[in-house]
């Protein structure tokens, strides 16, 4: 799913300063920001010329792309993971999860509920791709290569909320009421990723958060194993294999953009680095723990999955160098003045992101320990520092 699941790098009082030039101490947006220009049904976010790079992908979207997707009649479904309501056993099988479930830590059950409610937000995510101009879906049942991926990218994400969703209520741990108003208040919210109706950016958003979020699951299900439950162990982990597969999808559509517009590619990249990847879920809210704290629910769950190591600042730190190595940002020549110091940019963010980290880490350590209930499991306390 398009999230980097937890934190916003509650490292992001840690912001990269901005990009700069030898001659200059602001820079020009990586791509122009686009004005959406309300006439008849057109909305502008592209220039003429990264249009017809995008329109020239068609056929890259209609092979390799749509390659990476996988024949609803043979993928795995949840029902494959879950008990079966018509068998004799059902109750028996029920009652097992709920005692496999009885060894895993709160901690872990909170983290486990956030991402099952970002991936549950899946409508928003939908959305986020319908506004990128030159691949949106205009009509909801568009036949272009573009339109037909994300319908059926979404149709492939749509599994792994209805999979967390029923196990996390079959294990009586968690209050489905107050998880239930939270996933309609984040899909009524929405998101802003900033990604401007451009599709340059928009895709190297998803390619971050599409590995962020492959981390992140792998990291639930390693500790679900440990905690003494294989099963869920085995959920979260085939989720995690789903968004590695994604997590090579969007990069491809980078892959091809660089071919084509090297420099904008680039530009692109260093412009949502600059920005941060706004984590989607970061609007959450149960209607209740915000009056109750005063603080956001997000920055507390964040606080949860970074303390026990499901998603922190470093990984933040590890996908952007992923990512820098994966497009060879290092090695690109040719590039324009403006692009060159867009890479020069990015060549620097990681180690400078591992090193406000590392600052914001010892910083923590010398608060004191802190706890707070979480409405999603019946108002439990566990650690957030």
């Amino acid at each position: 799913t398009m999230r980097a699941t937890m934190t916003t790098m509650r490292a992001t009082t840690m912001r990269a300063p901005t990009m700069t030039t030898r001659a200059a101490t602001t820079r020009t947006k990586a791509v122009s920001s686009p004005r959406i220009l309300v006439s008849g049904d057109a909305m502008r976010g592209l220039s003429a010329t990264r249009a017809e790079v995008i329109e020239d992908m068609g056929a890259f979207a209609a092979g390799e792309l749509s390659g990476l997707l996988k024949d609803p009649n043979t993928n795995w479904q949840p029902q494959d993971y879950l008990p079966d309501p018509s068998s004799v056993d059902f109750l028996d099988e029920v009652a097992e999860i709920r005692k496999r479930a009885a060894n895993i830590p709160d901690d872990l059950f909170v983290v486990l509920v956030g991402d099952m409610i970002t991936e549950e937000a899946l409508p928003t995510y939908m959305n986020m791709l319908n506004t990128l101009e030159g691949t949106a879906d205009l009509t909801g049942a568009d036949d272009t290569p573009w339109a037909q991926w994300t319908r059926k990218w979404t149709a492939e994400e749509n599994r792994h909320g209805d999979l967390m969703n029923k196990y996390l209520w079959c294990t009586g741990k968690v209050n489905m009421k107050p998880v239930e108003t939270t996933i309609q208040k984040l899909i009524g919210s929405g998101m802003n990723p900033k990604t401007d109706n451009n599709p340059y950016l928009g895709f190297v958003y998803t390619s971050f958060q599409e590995r962020a979020t492959k981390i992140s699951h792998g990291n639930t299900a390693r500790l679900a194993k440990e905690a003494g439950d294989p099963a869920f162990a085995k959920m979260c982990g085939i989720i995690a294999a789903d968004e590695g597969r994604h997590e090579i999808a969007y990069q491809r559509i980078i892959d091809e953009v660089l071919k084509r517009d090297p420099d904008g590619a680039v530009l692109a990249f260093a412009d949502m680095m600059e920005k941060q990847i706004t984590m989607p879920a970061h609007m959450m809210c149960d209607g209740q723990h915000k009056d109750r704290t005063g603080r956001d629910l997000f920055n507390d769950f964040a606080a949860v999955a970074e303390r026990t190591g499901v998603y922190t600042g470093y990984d933040y730190a590890d996908i952007m160098d992923h990512l820098i190595k994966r497009w060879d940002i290092e090695h690109l020549q040719g590039l324009s003045g403006e692009a060159a110091a867009a890479q020069e940019y990015l060549m620097k963010q990681p180690n400078r992101i591992r090193k406000l980290v590392d600052f914001a880490a010892k910083k923590a350590a010398k608060k004191p320990p802190a706890k707070e209930t979480f409405s999603w499991i019946y108002d439990r306390p566990v650690s957030i520092n």
